[in-house]
């Protein structure tokens, strides 16, 4: 049974509205046996499709349904499965209709082998780095349910220096994104959009109100561009390193928004180092994140960043003299 002719079925009847099986079976040159075939199986992938019998009678559709797989192949209803990661699927609460629609998919792509692991067992995506464990997310599948429904929601959450915030202000929860093995909460206070960390929020209260999202809101563009955004606004000063071919390796553990706007002059001809000149954070932080190029570095300026990463060293070789 050829999966075009499941499809064309199916749109055929959501154009025309009722269509006897002598109807179906001329149209696309089989029996009529075949066409209950047909009709059992879109029934089974979860269509709506229903039998009237005696004169007049047909196959129909019931009102409302319409059709969302247009002509989809083998190929692209096993993308789907990868579309949405499982794991994410799962910490959302999700993972029970995730395995439902990939059996529905198979269902209703008789060609396709009934093994709906098949992308499973041969891609896997983790997106928690290494040496890491994804951080606890206990009111996950809470903050789901409430971006699903719009209903509004009070939290307490731990600021970035492990402060508890005073209140709980409402908020309308817009979306969740998961960066680097972590989910993030976007929400909306009055007219400002804020983000938070899942894993920092300590306290949930999920109300009946509901709200109405922002028209035009694009979860998408607003965090892509509130991260580049974010990275531009810490990039607050300037510093001239020289470093080995060895630390050139490790210059985008600065960022790679600091990165992009890097000035790289030629290698010296005697030993290969290079002159970089690029933005960086406040040089405390800059200077800890110096001391993961060990011997590969030297800060030529500001002075205040080569003293800084200077008495860190000190302080290192003193804790661990002897």
């Amino acid at each position: 049974m050829a999966t075009s002719r499941l499809v064309s079925m199916l749109l055929m009847l959501q154009l025309k509205g009722r269509v006897t099986a002598q109807a179906l079976a001329d149209e696309f040159n089989v029996s009529i046996r075949t066409v209950y075939r047909d009709i059992d199986q879109l029934s089974a992938a979860g269509v709506p499709v229903y039998a009237d019998r005696g004169p007049g009678g047909g196959f129909a559709l019931l009102d409302g349904y319409r059709a969302k797989l247009t002509g989809i192949t083998r190929a692209e209803a096993e993308t789907l499965s990868i579309a949405g990661l499982a794991g994410a699927a799962s910490d959302l609460g999700l993972s029970d209709q995730l395995r439902a629609a990939q059996l529905k998919l198979v269902t209703a792509l008789p060609d396709a082998a009934p093994d709906t692991s098949r992308i499973g067992s041969r891609l896997h995506i983790d997106p928690v780095g290494w040496y890491q464990r994804p951080s606890p997310t206990p009111w996950l599948t809470m903050l789901a349910g409430a971006v699903w429904e719009q209903k509004r929601v009070s939290m307490q959450y731990r600021t970035w220096d492990g402060r508890e915030a005073e209140g709980a202000r409402v908020r309308d929860p817009l979306g969740l994104v998961l960066k680097g093995g972590e989910w993030y909460l976007v929400t909306r206070v009055r007219t400002q959009l804020r983000t938070y960390r899942v894993s920092s929020i300590t306290q949930l209260t999920v109300h009946e109100e509901t709200f109405e999202r922002p028209d035009g809101f694009d979860l998408r563009e607003e965090w892509t561009a509130a991260v580049a955004s974010f990275e531009k606004s810490l990039l607050k000063h300037t510093a001239r390193l020289r470093l080995s071919p060895e630390g050139m390796t490790r210059l985008h553990k600065l960022g790679a928004a600091a990165l992009e706007q890097a000035q790289i002059a030629p290698p010296d001809q005697r030993d290969g180092w290079q002159e970089v000149t690029l933005p960086v954070e406040q040089f405390n932080w800059t200077a800890e994140q110096l001391l993961g190029f060990a011997a590969h570095v030297e800060v030529l300026d500001p002075p205040e960043l080569r003293e800084r990463l200077r008495k860190l060293g000190e302080q290192i070789a003193a804790l661990n003299a002897g």
